[in-house]
Formats: structure tokens, C-alpha cells, sequence
């Protein structure tokens, strides 16, 4: 009788460790947050010209929109609205495509009213 009760414990036992190690196998790490930050956003325009002021930004979800002077000197600034994404893999926000992106269905709102309608 001790022997059934030795096995139907070791055998609780194990099932629960298995519940445990199956919860926290499944279980996913939360998301860094992303950074709507002026400076943050700037950073994701890159090429020739650099965000000389940021006139009005903004985030929704992974998306965000950018309303910025750029340029390299004042005689070469010009006004320019971005829209971005917020690349998880790399941390980082970047350009996209307006011309791709630019549709009710694949921004959120906010991004959508205020990214695509400009410049």
C-alpha cells in the first residue's frame, strides 16, 4: 500500500513540473516598449538631410508620424511629413513607404489623419 501511495505521489509530482515547464515555455516576454520620442523618431530618418526640428509627432501601436524640418543648412531646409514603423528586431523606429502604407486598413487612425495628408 506505501508503494501505491510512493508512485501516485512521484507521479503528481512530475505531472505538475510538466504543467509548469509547459506554462512557462508558452508564455511570451513583454514587449520592449517603444519610444515616441522626438528624438527617437528623428533618428529613424536617415539619408543626406537631418531632422533640423520636429514640428509634430506621433504614435499608435508600431506606427508613428513625423511632421519635421530637414536639411543640412537653413537655405536647404524643407518641411516634410514621415510616416514610421517601429522595427522590433533592430529597436529602432524607420521610414516606410507612404505610397504602400497610406490606407485606412493598415495604419491606426492617428497615424493615418496625420501621416498622409500632408507635403
Amino acid at each position: 500500500m506505501k508503494i501505491v501511495r510512493l508512485l501516485a505521489v512521484v507521479v503528481v509530482v512530475l505531472a505538475l513540473g510538466w504543467a509548469v515547464s509547459r506554462v512557462s515555455q508558452s508564455s511570451s516576454v513583454a514587449p520592449v516598449a517603444t519610444p515616441c520620442t522626438p528624438s527617437a523618431l528623428s533618428q529613424g530618418v536617415n539619408g543626406a538631410f537631418r531632422v533640423m526640428s520636429v514640428d509634430n509627432f506621433g504614435c499608435a501601436g508600431k506606427f508613428a508620424f513625423l511632421w519635421a524640418t530637414v536639411g543640412t543648412t537653413e537655405v536647404n531646409a524643407i518641411g516634410v511629413t514621415e510616416v514610421l514603423q517601429f522595427k522590433t528586431e533592430d529597436q529602432r523606429w524607420a521610414l516606410v513607404s507612404r505610397l504602400k502604407y497610406c490606407h485606412p486598413a493598415k495604419l491606426p487612425t492617428l497615424v493615418y489623419r496625420q501621416g498622409c495628408f500632408s507635403n
